[in-house]
């Protein structure tokens, strides 16, 4: 798989402009405005839009929807407690919990990337007992994205605590694309290294069919007895 490729099974160029939108459409809004109720229906009514523009293109919803659930959030906690910053709060903990997540996946020896990439792979959780060098590469891969998102929430939650709204929406957009493009690179550059995976759809498939013609076999058999 191409670095690019490999990008694209993370939601790719488009899918990751379709996540920052509407938080962009949030901050720019209330940096010139103020207007929290108008920074939060502009960042719903464009999330919205999103996800009907793929519906009408009959393109995958996933990334869309996501990004429909996480402003959803957002607005709410942001309407709830008057804050504008709280937009940004949920989305926040919960890179933060991936960065965790990652992290401790790597460390018990069950990277989740490997359970992420394994059915785009076609190799399922194979990798876990019978392909060892794939395991070590999800391994330093998710440690990666563990350390990475971690890092980049030790930068974001202060501006969260002392920073302003538009220093704080700022500082996401700008913080959003590069983190996971390295990511996705650390990722490429380890799996390029491992041993390709084991295709267990391949192989469920030659059994279903040897199985059929063992069948087959004997049905041929039984009728040449009768006869």
């Amino acid at each position: 798989m191409t670095q690019a490729a490999l990008f694209d099974a993370f939601g790719g160029v488009r899918g990751t402009l379709e996540t920052m939108l509407p938080g962009l459409l949030f901050v720019g809004i209330f940096t010139f405005t103020k207007d929290l109720k108008m920074s939060a229906i502009a960042a719903s009514a464009v999330a919205v839009a999103l996800v009907i523009v793929r519906l009408a293109r009959k393109d995958t919803v996933k990334h869309a929807f996501s990004g429909v659930f996480g402003v959803g959030v957002g607005v709410a906690f942001a309407m709830f407690t008057g804050n504008a910053k709280d937009f940004y709060l949920p989305g926040m903990i919960y890179g933060a919990g991936l960065g965790v997540a990652f992290t401790v996946s790597a460390l018990v020896g069950f990277p989740l990337l490997g359970v992420v990439l394994g059915p785009i792979f076609r190799e399922n959780l194979s990798w876990r007992t019978r392909n060892p060098g794939r395991k070590a590469a999800y391994t330093k891969a998710s440690l990666a994205w563990g350390l990475i998102f971690l890092a980049k929430y030790a930068v974001i939650f202060p501006l969260y605590w002392w920073g302003d709204t538009a220093q704080l929406g700022w500082v996401l957009i700008a913080l959003k694309l590069p983190p996971m493009v390295l990511a996705v690179y650390f990722t490429w550059v380890f799996l390029a290294k491992a041993p390709p995976p084991i295709d267990v759809f391949a192989e469920m498939e030659a059994e279903e069919r040897a199985e059929e013609e063992r069948k087959a076999a004997g049905q041929a058999a039984a009728r040449h007895r009768r006869a």
